[in-house]
């Protein structure tokens, strides 16, 4: 009964993240436009950190309960879950169509980052001033791509701005924070009531709920035949949980994870290289590369469950 009301929990968690960062993002947007700031600058911040609301509220949580399993297996499955189920998955329903910007530019400070994050977690350990490097590259890169006035991946919603916004915008963090306390409590009781460790809730089942709203943009972006913009989404996501959500949680509380953790990590590594070597290869991921893609992530599912 107690896993059947976690399970309960979970679901309506992941709704409300979905949801409240849905608010955040729309009411956001319209009150950056209000104050100036240009569609630029609110598609490479505002919608960027509104998006990834539900990692930051979930890892931050989970940092600052002493869940640092969760905390960092949330980043690192939602990345692997980004590129591996939700761009393969778009892989192998129509092929993907890729840019130098995307595989220059984004795959290559997706490969630095997730690199120096390897390097970080040797030790097991992610450290204060890990996490400000993290965050203070995180800043440098979307200070660079303002400066280059680079083209924003990210769907900007429309409409205009009216006073009812801002409690929107406020209801909306709360809903991402409730929610976001509450799933963490339940993954965790559900971790052990089913024998499992928090390190593969995180990486699994935290990981999926927290990506909510990046499979909602992904088939948004599908059914519109803008494939390609849904890529260069997903990239940037991932450079954003790495840099943005691991960053904040690290430097207000230092995290030591699982020995379990480093093959999770090392899988994410060896990923990110890997579909960046598929998105340069004839400026294309095809088919049968995202089917590699989804292979791989449900053969590490099998794994981690197996544990």
């Amino acid at each position: 009964m107690e896993s059947f009301i976690d399970i309960l929990t979970i679901i309506v968690c992941i709704l409300a993240l979905w949801k409240g960062a849905e608010l955040v993002v729309n009411s956001a947007t319209r009150i950056a436009r209000r104050i100036g700031m240009s569609d630029l600058v609110i598609g490479l911040t505002v919608v960027a950190i509104g998006t990834s609301a539900p990692e930051f509220a979930v890892s931050v949580l989970a940092a600052l309960e002493g869940q640092s399993d969760i905390s960092v297996g949330n980043v690192v499955g939602s990345n692997i879950f980004n590129l591996g189920f939700i761009l393969g998955g778009l892989a192998v329903l129509r092929g993907i169509a890729t840019t130098k910007t995307m595989v220059y530019r984004d795959g290559g400070m997706l490969i630095a980052t997730t690199v120096l994050l390897i390097l970080f977690m040797l030790d097991l350990t992610l450290s204060r001033v890990e996490s400000a490097v993290l965050l203070i590259l995180l800043v440098a890169y979307i200070g660079f791509l303002i400066y280059r006035r680079a083209e924003s991946e990210e769907h900007i919603p429309e409409g205009t701005f009216n006073w009812l916004d801002v409690p929107k915008f406020i209801a909306g963090i709360a809903v991402i924070v409730a929610a976001g306390h509450f799933f963490v409590e339940a993954a965790s009781d559900l971790a052990r009531l089913i024998g499992l460790s928090e390190w593969v809730i995180g990486v699994t089942i935290v990981a999926i709920g927290t990506s909510a709203p990046e499979i909602a943009t992904s088939l948004v972006a599908l059914l519109r035949g803008q494939s390609g913009m849904s890529a260069g989404n997903l990239v940037g996501s991932d450079i954003f949980n790495l840099l943005g959500v691991l960053g904040l949680a690290g430097l207000l509380t230092p995290m030591t994870v699982n020995p379990a953790a480093q093959s999770s990590i090392f899988l994410l590594g060896g990923m990110v290289l890997l579909v960046v070597v598929m998105m340069r290869s004839g400026w294309r991921l095809s088919r049968w590369e995202g089917g590699l893609l989804l292979l791989i992530t449900f053969g590490r599912w099998i794994i981690d469950f197996s544990r």
